[in-house]
């Protein structure tokens, strides 16, 4: 593994250059070179649009978090359980001594994003089987190594000294946007705009040789005769030393012997202002990239500000993460054996929630449980099938009105019995109250000395209690239905005032007592 650390950062020096030609590559070598990938990157340091690019798409890609899980029998994402402890884990939370994964990802993807190529190359200890390290690798340095039989033998890395390592299947991972020409190499963006890049990056040296060639557009001197070497060169040095820079222009020019004549081709001639527009343009097309996402922010507000990340993330970020989790789970969690069974990478969406579809969302399945639970549906029964978040039906912290609701209902409904039947089927818990224990019945009177008690005691009884008895009677008054005594003072202690029974307990229940008490007729004999 130190030979190979060593070829990656451009040691090796010392050694001498070998060559690695398995069988088949000297007819396809030729073709796999890549000797257009180090301009494609260079590029990147040269023209602003491209920089400001691929400078954001390859941070957005590194700044998401990533997560180990294991899969569910059911296969489905909500059911995996997540995995905190595992040598794919940490390899790939830290690749190498020198690179977290933030920097690590952001290495290959800038490459992919101007190459269309990215490399892993893996790093093992000469004891231990499953990789160790992650290094990324220059694109132009990498060459497959094509096998007529097997498709692919091999890769061959070529270090800065020029040392040429030979490596393995197990030893290269590949990322790529797949090149319709070419199964082997990649194909990127910058591959289809080299041209327009070509013109941004002249059209910018010519400005900046404008300004230091005195702010004027070019001219010639023209002198009637021929001159010497020596008059050449005092006329040229006289003249780049009283006209030539910035500070000098529009200095006046005293020429001996001698006519100066523009080159009728100006700065605004060329329209490099419109040149550097179209090609800021054709670049953001090549990598489907609106103004908006390189900082232009004009007529930009905050509704299309915050559907723009959500586009950013959707359209840009996460297909670049998709095929980076192809290589994890593919490529590289293969290499650790049966460690790995049944684990899968996968990285935390980026996609911003879109609010006002919750909402919208919300608000619909809220109107939903609403109307179905008007027409009898079971509340947490309709909670749970429209995905709604439990809310605790008829607890007194939860329902302040609920006594509210009560009445109401009793009001609507006229019987208790139907408004605890309405308050279960919406979803509250109606306790069952027990029914409290009937009035314990007077003393028998004291014996007294009146020969008609004693004869007929019933005789004696001069007040009788009359209920009206039907469904709405409760159980106390209709036990005290007939029930007799001796005197009113007797009487109307049960009664107040010759009516409502004290141990009835309607009123529980929205039903006022009927009860009364008068005095005996004989037909109640």
């Amino acid at each position: 593994m130190r030979s190979l650390v060593g070829a990656l950062a451009g040691g090796l020096r010392n050694k001498a250059p070998v060559s690695y030609a398995p069988r088949g590559a000297g007819r396809f070598g030729a073709m796999f070179q890549r000797n257009d990938a180090e301009a494609q990157m260079r590029a990147m340091g040269s023209v602003g649009t491209l920089f400001a690019i691929v400078n954001r798409t390859s941070n957005a890609v590194a700044l998401v978090d990533w997560k180990l899980w294991r899969k569910a029998p059911s296969g489905l994402p909500e059911d995996r359980t997540e995995v905190t402890s595992h040598a794919a884990l940490t390899l790939w939370n830290q690749p190498n001594p020198w690179m977290p994964r933030q920097e690590f990802v952001e290495t290959f993807e800038q490459h992919i994003d101007l190459t269309g190529e990215g490399w892993w190359i893996i790093g093992r200890h000469a004891r231990a089987s499953i990789p160790l390290e992650l290094w990324p690798a220059r694109p132009d340095r990498m060459l497959p190594v094509p096998d007529p039989e097997a498709f692919l033998k091999g890769y061959v890395y070529r270090s800065p000294d020029g040392f040429q390592m030979p490596l393995e299947l197990d030893q290269v991972i590949q990322l790529r946007m797949p090149n319709p020409l070419d199964p082997y190499r990649g194909m990127g963006p910058v591959q289809s705009v080299l041209a327009d890049l070509d013109a941004t990056r002249y059209s910018a040296e010519w400005n900046r040789s404008f300004f230091l060639n005195s702010a004027e557009p070019g001219g010639i001197i023209e002198v009637p005769d021929r001159l010497g070497d020596e008059e050449f060169n005092e006329l040229r040095d006289r003249w780049n030393e009283q006209h030539k820079g910035v500070a000098n222009a529009h200095r006046v020019a005293i020429l001996e012997h001698g006519v100066w004549k523009d080159r009728k081709l100006s700065q605004r001639d060329m329209q490099f202002v419109e040149l550097r527009d179209v090609s800021s343009k054709v670049i953001r097309e090549a990598f489907g990239m609106p103004k908006f996402a390189v900082g232009d922010v004009e007529d930009i507000n905050r509704a299309t500000a915050e559907a723009s990340k959500g586009w950013f993330a959707e359209q840009l970020t996460v297909p670049r993460l998709e095929r980076i989790k192809a290589a994890l789970n593919c490529d590289l969690l293969p290499l650790f054996g049966r460690a790995a069974e049944g684990l899968e990478f996968d990285y935390e969406n980026p996609v911003p929630p879109d609010q006002e579809a919750q909402n919208a969302e919300r608000e619909s399945k809220a109107r939903a449980a609403k109307d179905l639970i008007e027409v009898g549906a079971y509340g947490p029964a309709v909670l749970e099938a429209l995905g709604l978040p439990e809310i605790p039906f008829g607890q007194p912290d939860a329902d302040p009105d609920r006594e509210l609701l009560i009445d109401l209902l009793k009001g609507s409904s006229g019987t208790a019995e139907l408004a605890e039947k309405l308050l279960t089927m919406l979803g509250f818990d109606v306790p069952v109250k027990e029914e409290p224990p009937a009035p314990a019945l007077p003393p028998p009177p004291a014996p007294v000395d009146d020969p008609e008690a004693l004869a007929d005691p019933d005789a004696a009884m001069k007040w009788v209690a009359v209920e009206v008895v039907d469904d709405n009677t409760c159980e106390p008054c209709k036990k005290n239905d007939g029930r007799l005594y001796r005197n009113r003072e007797a009487a109307y202690r049960d009664y107040p005032g010759g009516q409502g029974y004290v141990g009835c307990v309607g009123a529980e229940h929205g039903h006022e007592c009927r009860g009364t008490v008068r005095k005996r007729r004989a037909s109640d004999d």
